[in-house]
């Protein structure tokens, strides 16, 4: 009995205590998190004022002030059992990060007390000199600095002998620049912020004081056996299987989908569910999705900045409470092969401080023309910066992902849906066209439409999809920090606000109607935008075709993705709005190139170990069985005078000559995939990337496909890793 069927014997369930009568969600959501609920019920009327001013006006509060609230802070984290605080961070690694400091301060030779300072709350030094920089901090300066995003709630994290305090920070150099995602983000905003409000003012809007960018991010992930991870090296080390033969039963039925959840994963799903809320974390939806044992949590829509902090923590949460399951969770975007990879569908909106979803479609025609010049400076952006968009998901799990059949391409487009197709296509023509009474009324280029809010169906092909009330960026892959996406929609959706408010404002001082004026901004660039339009399946080979007509790129490479944060309009288009310094940008794309080489490095040696220890002395076990099988057979044909059909004695051969020349072309293959990382050393980081994708990838595509032929035909005593037909189906 090989290693795998033992451990097969053995998967079981964890038992659980019965909980008879949960608790109502409403009773305990949010009681680890240090809200504004919360906050006002510790420090003075006087400081939760000025605090409130700080997050929408940016009037810095004063350090005993900072102090008030770092000192109800602590007693606070302290009365919920807390005895350590750390600023939190997200590194451009995409994972976060923490230094965990105690409360204690000595007052005397051994006696101490739990203090917090506000000096403390604001700023801290975790040093984290060895996270990558991309040349931003030099040796004798590689100091980091982090600083308190008030935005954000503190929280407390749990453990089973304690808790920690932590705070929200963005992570900067010694000179100021962003070594983070949280920062660039913030930013962001504000210049979304700046733009949106000049644009609503043309229509009217005097007492919106703030706009602001949501999300919601829709989680995928799978769930395997923690003893069936244990014994595959590829998972521990990768992420996602090197090699593995498709199980004969995968999709193909789709009967997992949206099918009764089962019991071992339903109980994972509540103590996540459990765990998420007492953060804050409004998870709303869960569910199977298509492939076997691949599942998705879904939230309701926060302000960006909380969405990312709360998609980071939701993560950590699925892989922590999967464990105490004896169950792994899976973030990679293609940790089984033949199966559907993981996304994170990114909802973005649009929102004011009065509570109106600026992508809502209005009550009157006048709302509606609102919309319209919103939606097509949404338009204008994907149309000038799919580039921008592609690159915000470029990294090396996503390759697996992005243009194939389960996923968006890496063609960036943009579904409306029927109805917004149809009134957008008569603003460029010029004329009406039939169309439903109960749909649309008054149709025409000279008068303003009306139309229905929930106005289109989902284009599931579609990279960048209005989905009604928000636009879904279907490309993000399911381990990425949401962060650059959000940035980069944020920056490139407020330079168009922008350019369409000055559109506007140049025809509004010409005395003519307003409204058919703006009109006439919205059919130019209707028209301008026309090529980024596409209603039909992004997956089809006749788009492909149809893409290159019309000059959209289609950038299957992560090495030639992250170069648009190089090119100069880009640089420029960042520096202008204060996103991103030059500087930081280059810094990206030098840690992100850096990152994708050590990804493939990782799985080429991890493959190349999996081959040379497990894979081939298997093989070499089964052929030493079929040759002493043939052995036996030819000796007792001669010997004993055994009639034996020659046929069969031929295809006992043939099985043998077959199991030989796959071993043969495994380790053929593995050798020539040794040299191909010699000599990627002595290239530069560029070059070794563009190496890994044009030679390397494809060469341990071709190892693969010989170690599955040979899985299938090895005898299953001998196979120790575990098969696809047994990780993605957990009893």
């Amino acid at each position: 009995m090989s290693i795998r069927q033992k451990v097969l014997s053995k998967i079981k369930s964890v038992a659980l205590d019965k909980i008879d009568s949960p608790k109502k969600v409403s009773d305990y959501f949010g009681e680890n998190t240090f809200n504004l609920e919360t906050m006002r019920k510790h420090i003075s009327k006087t400081t939760f004022a000025a605090f409130k001013a700080w997050m929408s006006e940016g009037k810095t509060i004063s350090l005993s002030q900072a102090n008030e609230i770092a000192d109800a802070m602590k007693e606070w984290a302290i009365s919920k059992g807390a005895t350590y605080y750390t600023h939190w961070f997200q590194p451009m690694t995409g994972l976060t990060a923490e230094k965990h400091d105690s409360f204690i301060s000595f007052v005397e030779p051994g006696k101490v007390i739990e203090k917090f300072s506000g000096n403390k709350l604001i700023q801290g030094e975790p040093d984290a000199s060895s996270f990558p920089s991309g040349g931003i901090r030099a040796t004798f300066e590689a100091r980091g600095y982090t600083a308190w995003d008030p935005s954000s709630p503190a929280f407390i994290i749990e453990s089973l002998l304690g808790k920690t305090l932590c705070i929200p920070t963005i992570f900067i150099s010694y000179h100021g620049e962003a070594l983070d995602k949280k920062l660039p983000l913030l930013r962001s905003d504000e210049a979304l912020n700046k733009a949106a409000l000049g644009l609503l003012k043309l229509f009217g809007h005097q007492n919106v004081k703030k706009v602001f960018s949501t999300c919601g991010a829709e989680q995928e992930y799978f769930l395997i056996d923690k003893n069936y991870y244990n014994l595959r090296q590829d998972l521990v080390m990768t992420g996602r299987t090197l090699i593995g033969a498709s199980s004969p039963k995968g999709q193909q039925l789709e009967d997992q989908y949206f099918g009764t959840i089962k019991e071992r994963v339903i109980n994972f799903m509540f103590e996540v569910a459990q765990e998420a809320y007492k953060l804050g974390i409004p998870v709303m939806t869960r569910h199977n999705e298509v492939a076997p044992h691949q599942y998705e949590f879904a939230p309701i829509f926060e302000e960006s900045n909380i969405a990312c902090d709360h998609n980071q923590l939701l993560m950590e949460l699925m892989k922590k409470v999967a464990l105490r399951h004896n169950l792994v969770c899976l973030l990679h975007e293609k940790p089984f092969n033949g199966i559907n990879g993981s996304g994170k569908h990114l909802n973005w909106s649009l929102s004011d401080d009065q509570g109106n979803n600026l992508l809502n479609p209005g009550e009157t025609p006048e709302e509606n023309l609102q919309f319209l010049a919103i939606l097509v400076a949404v338009l204008r952006a994907v149309y000038l910066h799919a580039d921008l968009l592609r690159a915000s998901v470029a990294m090396a799990g996503n390759e697996h992902r992005l243009g194939a059949n389960e996923a968006p391409p890496a063609i960036i487009s943009v579904f409306l849906g029927e109805q917004l197709t149809q009134i957008l296509n008569m603003f460029e023509n010029g004329v009406k066209s039939k169309v439903a009474k109960q749909d649309i009324i008054d149709l025409g280029i000279g008068r303003l439409p009306r139309f229905n809010k929930d106005m289109t169906d989902r284009n599931r092909t579609s990279p960048f999809a209005f989905t009604g009330s928000k636009f879904e960026f279907r490309a993000v892959g399911s381990s990425q920090n949401i962060s650059t996406s959000i940035t980069i929609i944020n920056t490139i959706i407020a330079e168009n606000l922008e350019y369409v408010t000055n559109q506007i404002k140049t025809v509004k001082g010409t005395g003519k109607d307003f409204n058919s004026e703006v009109l006439k901004v919205i059919s130019n660039i209707v028209k301008e935008t026309k090529d980024i339009r596409f209603e039909g399946n992004n997956y089809a080979e006749e788009w492909i075709k149809e893409a290159k007509i019309r000059n959209l790129p289609n950038v299957a490479a992560t090495y030639e993705a992250l170069e648009a944060f190089t090119v100069g309009k880009n640089i420029a288009l960042f520096e202008k709005y204060k996103v991103f310094s030059k500087e930081e940008l280059i810094a990206r794309y030098h840690i992100w190139i850096h990152m994708y080489n050590l990804t493939l490095e990782i799985e080429a040696n991890t493959l190349k170990e999996m081959v040379n220890a497990s894979v081939v002395p298997a093989g070499y076990k089964y052929e030493k069985l079929l040759a002493g099988n043939l052995r036996e057979l030819v000796e007792l044909e001669k010997g004993a005078e055994l009639e034996v059909d020659p046929a069969a004695l031929e295809d006992k051969k043939a099985h043998l000559s077959d199991v030989v020349a796959k071993i043969y072309y495994v380790r053929r293959n593995t050798n020539e995939m040794d040299k191909l990382l010699e000599k990627a050393k002595e290239r530069s980081n560029e070059q070794r990337a563009e190496l890994y994708f044009k030679e390397l990838k494809p060469l341990m595509e071709h190892i693969r496909k010989h170690v599955d032929a040979l899985e299938c035909v090895v005898s299953d005593d001998t196979w120790d890793l575990p098969k696809y037909r047994e990780m993605l189906f957990i009893k």
